[in-house]
Formats: C-alpha cells, structure tokens, sequence
C-alpha cells in the first residue's frame, strides 16, 4: 500500500478537502519526519515549517501549531490558557487523540476535538506539513 493510501493521510486529506476544495495533499521524495527534515525536502526555511505538539492539561489535551524553528514555552502556554499543569503529551496519548504518530501528527484530521493554539508566524507563507512514518 503507498503511503498516501493510508488512513491516516485520507483523513487529513478529508479535513483539508472538507475546508477547502482546493487543497491538496502532495507526497514527498524524502523524509519529513522533523521539522528539518520537512525544510530539507520543501526547500524552504525552517521556520516555514509548522509543527504539531500535543500537550495534556489538567482538564483536556491541546494542540500548539509552532513555527519549525520555535519551541512552545510551556510557560507562556500555562499563561495563556490560566492553567498549571500542563506537560508533553506521551506518544500513546498522541495517537490516541490525534490519531497519527509523533513525528507525523497532522494540523487537521484529528480522531477527538482538541483545542489548538497557532503561535503566530513572521512569515508570509508556511507549510502545514503533515509526515506519515
């Protein structure tokens, strides 16, 4: 089975679809496993790229979309959500909320309703990168 056949990637296809008919997703010759990996094969700058973390709070999970060459301030995050205990989520908790694994979890297309907060970019244009391991 080709990697773009896999469900995984046809329900990130589906959310991008369902929001715009236009978007497309495109396989990439090289991997695209880290943010550094995805400039690499994209030909483009780190900070081009989005990455996908999930942390888990005392309430819920959320999903933080920060630029590739950034990290998620996990202080800043608990100011700006008014919690205290916030922490990476674990690889099983990844893929039990987002569906995908780390190191391919996708913006959209996730299997439960997470919040998701988007660090704003100095860019004028991005890629939402999505690798399927």
């Amino acid at each position: 089975m080709n990697i773009i056949d896999k469900e995984p990637v046809l329900r990130a296809k589906k959310a991008l679809k369902d929001f715009d008919g236009s978007l497309d997703v495109i396989e990439l010759k090289t991997s695209a496993r880290t943010a550094i990996d995805a400039a690499n094969s994209l030909n483009c700058e780190i900070g081009a790229i989005v990455k996908s973390l999930l942390f888990k709070t005392e309430k819920n999970f959320i999903l933080c979309l920060v630029a590739g060459d950034k990290k998620c301030s996990l202080k800043k995050l608990k100011k700006i959500t008014n919690l205290n205990d916030i922490k990476m989520a674990s690889p099983d908790e990844v893929k039990q909320h987002t569906g995908y694994t780390i190191g391919g979890v996708s913006p959209v297309g996730h299997l439960t309703d997470l919040q998701i907060y988007i660090d704003f970019i100095n860019s004028s244009s991005f890629n939402l990168g999505i690798s399927f391991l």
